[in-house]
């Protein structure tokens, strides 16, 4: 006999007068896509819970937030209308995600003035959004009190109804993981963010385990290799569609790509056992290549005097959120300076640990128990860094690290401690038992001349983050490392994980005569990085930068940049809740141009988003091949209003500087008509003279690179995109990526086609792409005809020696040769010859 319906009453969050969602000038809302429910016209300004449970959802604008009981219901309260807009201000969250309440519980405070100065409607709208076990629902009439009244009263079915209600399980077909290490931090970051987006319960099942897939320390527990089978299991109103796409994300590897991942090595011992090696040696893992002599400076992390007991835990919970909101304020502030993709990629997995359902749910457990804030911290983060650890898989356990990092960071707030930052003596050889990502990103990169780590390996994010770096590492060490005192010389070997203790002065001698060498070449190319990039005959080719912000911008032009070929446009609108303003965009744009100055150009490339690369505040139809879909300048078009906002940010650097404007991915002449006429009518406002370029990415724009030529003033090829369409290989692709090489003859003979088409009406042609920045490739391109390279700006001094290595009629004879051959292997054999020849080999001066 089934079991009689309960009621579950959901309290009024705020005072005021009802009103039916139906008239909630919203149709989000009054369609009730979203649930059903009830809106408030607001009398009070602090949010309550409406239902015990856990806070499932809370909007970075901080506007909206999600709580969910235990019986499978989950409440949304949404203060006002178009209030994301605001982007947070006005309001304040007294509770985190993931944070356990009571109801009636404080959640979070709004000041109606802003709201009814700024936002379209004040009403406050509570909706049942996940309601399998709903059987009906009464909502009240007239007043209602915040924390007392019952706004909503729900008839509950029974359990097993509501199970039925929900569903069976969806399993997918078992996916062959293609990650060389498997599931370690980044992917499992990537899978962990994806599977939040969905409301249904997700798992990953390898064997006899299933972890939850929103947790990014449960799927690296889940210890799960490369080739090994893992299906995806989801239960709830979007099964379906969740475990088919996290399936296809780990099919393709969850944003990896072969080289991408670090790959243990036979080379990289584990620390029981390294041992020593001859006489006056200690032996670890190889980490990052390269020769260091100098003096050992022994770093040893502080410990924190933590209190187990806490005062309330309503106290010790407040106290958490404070710190994990500074703490991903310091992540978010190391990111924008980070130099690379990867070190930007470990810092977005140390900011998904911060909200980690598996790290939540072990602090709030400690804490309903009456333990500190700082206590809990400790001993989830250590029990969940230990659990790494016993793992098989040598990524997985290296990952612990990060785990303690960020425990780490947490406890310093919690216990008011300023992070100190770790100052290396100039030269000198830091030994550590373990150093973190933190650690590093505080590294001035002229500092150290060397690292080694008792803990980790070559597949460390320390040993990922100094190779970055161009830092000698040693990972793994033996722990007769860390018994050496301070001063004593060594010599480290990065490239064979030998470290050489008090070493013979004659050995020293021959060791700093070839640092010297290859430091002297180094000088000798940054040397000459401020001249202008010129062939050995005279012939000009302007050498570039591709930067993010001003910043970078200053970075390059001390490094010899002769403007900037390529200014991504996306990072300002990436990583935030709502678009960034017209005003913020222009003085960005404003900054870079004045670092430039009138003479160097500036390119700017408008808003290159898309299916592959989302926008939280963009909406984006999910696409069954997003690299096909809506992306680059489709979008904006799409998106005229957020388009020619941009347009006129952008214009508003005319006067400063000498500006060009970008459009990303174009396919044919009408996108370019079109695109152009908003410019146009944007820059009525500007008397300053603009240039208007494209980027060539796709097959379509080389074959009609000639009638593209008589509408733009420049062309800029990103090499990168177009190897992917050119061959119809995705860049991304576990098994494809490491053939997608731009040095295929198509793709040459496609820069040469796009070259020609340009120069017949006189206009210039660039390469941004990652090709740009090789020196191997430089006399290639320009052999070409290229007129301009677009580099990372590390690469510009090797960039314009290689270019002043060559004349013209070489470089030219050299592109005629290779456009003739038939493989890529037969032109990377040339130029791995010609290269060798002049001591480079991919762009590495190997040393004599």
């Amino acid at each position: 006999m089934p079991e009689r319906a309960v009621t579950l009453d959901v309290i009024a969050p705020v005072s005021g007068v009802v009103v039916p969602l139906a008239a909630v000038p919203d149709p989000v809302f009054a369609r009730k896509m979203m649930g059903d429910g009830a809106a408030i016209d607001p009398t009070s300004a602090e949010v309550l819970a409406p239902v015990a449970g856990t806070v499932t959802q809370l909007h970075e604008a901080q506007h909206a937030l999600a709580v969910a009981t235990g019986d499978g219901v989950e409440v949304l309260v949404h203060v006002g209308l178009d209030t994301v807009a605001l982007g947070g201000r006005g309001f304040t969250a007294l509770v985190r995600k993931g944070a356990r309440v009571e109801r009636g519980q404080p959640l979070l405070r709004f000041d109606p003035e802003i709201l009814a100065r700024e936002a379209r409607s004040l009403l406050v709208e509570v909706v049942v959004t996940s309601g399998a076990r709903v059987e009906s629902m009464e909502p009240a009439r007239g007043t209602v009190k915040a924390g007392e009244t019952a706004l909503l009263r729900l008839a509950l079915k029974d359990a097993a109804a509501a199970a039925a209600a929900a569903g069976e399980p969806v399993l997918s077909a078992p996916v062959a993981l293609p990650n060389p290490a498997g599931l370690h931090a980044r992917p499992a970051a990537v899978v962990a963010a994806r599977a939040k987006q969905f409301v249904s319960d997700v798992r990953l099942v390898r064997g006899p385990s299933e972890v939850n897939a929103k947790s990014v320390v449960a799927i690296m527990g889940l210890s799960a290799r490369r080739g090994e089978p893992v299906r995806v299991k989801a239960v709830g109103p979007d099964a379906e569609t969740a475990a088919a796409e996290l399936a296809k994300l780990l099919a393709e590897g969850a944003g990896e790509a072969p080289g991408e991942a670090p790959v243990p090595t036979e080379t990289a011992p584990r620390l029981a056992e390294v041992r020593t090696a001859g006489r006056g040696e200690i032996l670890g893992a190889p980490a990052s290549p390269g020769l260091a002599t100098g003096k050992v400076f022994q770093h040893r992390h502080g410990a924190f005097d933590v209190a187990e007991r806490g005062g309330s835990a309503e106290e010790e919970r407040a106290r958490l959120d404070r710190a994990v909101r500074e703490a991903a304020r310091q992540i978010e502030a190391l990111k924008q300076h980070a130099y690379d993709r990867q070190r930007a990629q470990i810092l977005d997995v140390h900011l998904a640990l911060l909200e980690d359902p598996g790290l939540v749910s072990s602090i709030d457990g400690l804490l309903a128990e009456g333990k500190s804030a700082a206590f809990a911290c400790r001993e989830a983060f250590a029990g969940h860094a230990a659990k790494l650890e016993r793992l098989d898989n040598p990524v997985l356990r290296e990952r612990a690290a990060d785990v303690r990092d960020v425990g780490r960071r947490l406890l310093a707030l919690l216990a008011g401690v300023e992070p100190a930052e770790l100052l290396v003596p100039e030269g000198a050889v830091l030994v550590a038992e373990e150093l973190t990502p933190s650690d590093m990103s505080g590294f001035d990169r002229r500092r150290p001349a060397a690292v080694c780590t008792a803990r980790g390996g070559s597949t460390s994010h320390v040993a990922i983050l100094a190779r970055g770096m161009g830092i000698p590492a040693i990972c793994g060490i033996d722990e007769a490392a860390l018994a050496l005192p301070d001063g004593i010389e060594v010599v480290v070997d990065g490239s064979r994980g030998v470290l050489r203790v008090s070493p013979e002065e004659g050995f020293v001698s021959q060791v700093r005569e070839r640092i010297a060498r290859q430091a002297a070449q180094r000088e000798v190319d940054a040397s000459t990085a401020l001249a202008p990039g010129r062939t050995r005959d005279g012939h000009r080719v302007e050498v570039a930068a591709n930067v993010r912000n001003a910043r970078e911008a200053r970075e390059a032009v001390a490094a010899g940049a002769e403007g900037v070929g390529l200014l991504r446009s996306e990072f300002l609108f990436e990583g935030r809740a709502t678009a960034p303003s017209e005003e913020e965009q222009a003085a960005s744009y404003v900054a870079v141009a004045e670092v430039l100055g009138k003479e160097r150009p500036l390119v700017v490339r408008t808003l290159d988003v898309g299916g592959d690369k989302p926008l939280p505040y963009l909406p984006l139809p999910r696409e069954e091949n997003p690299f096909l879909g809506m992306r680059g300048i489709r979008v904006s078009l799409e998106h005229p209003e957020m388009f020619r906002a941009q347009l006129r940010a952008i214009l508003r650097a005319a006067p400063v500087g000498n500006l060009h404007v970008m459009f990303p991915m174009v396919a044919t002449l009408d996108e370019v008509r079109a695109a152009k006429e908003m410019l146009a009518e944007e820059q009525e406002a500007v008397t300053h003279s603009v240039k208007v370029g494209a980027m060539i990415e796709v097959p379509s724009a080389v074959v009609i690179a000639e009638v593209l030529a008589r509408e733009l003033d420049f062309f800029s090829i990103g090499t990168n995109d177009l190897t992917q369409y050119a061959l119809a290989m995705d860049r991304n692709h576990p098994k494809l990526a490491g053939i997608a090489d731009a040095m295929n003859p198509a793709v040459l003979r496609m820069i040469a086609m796009t070259v020609e088409g340009a120069h017949e009406h006189g206009k210039w042609v660039g390469v941004c792409g990652g090709i740009a920045s090789d020196p191997v490739a430089v006399p290639v391109l320009v052999g070409l005809g290229v007129d301009e390279l677009s580099v990372d700006v590390p690469a510009i001094p090797a960039v314009k020696a290689a270019l002043a290595r060559w004349s013209m009629e070489e470089c030219a004879g050299l592109a005629s040769e290779l456009v003739r051959l038939r493989t890529t292997a037969e032109i990377r054999g040339v130029l791995a010859a010609r290269a060798s020849e002049e001591g480079e080999f991919q762009g590495r001066r190997i040393p004599a």
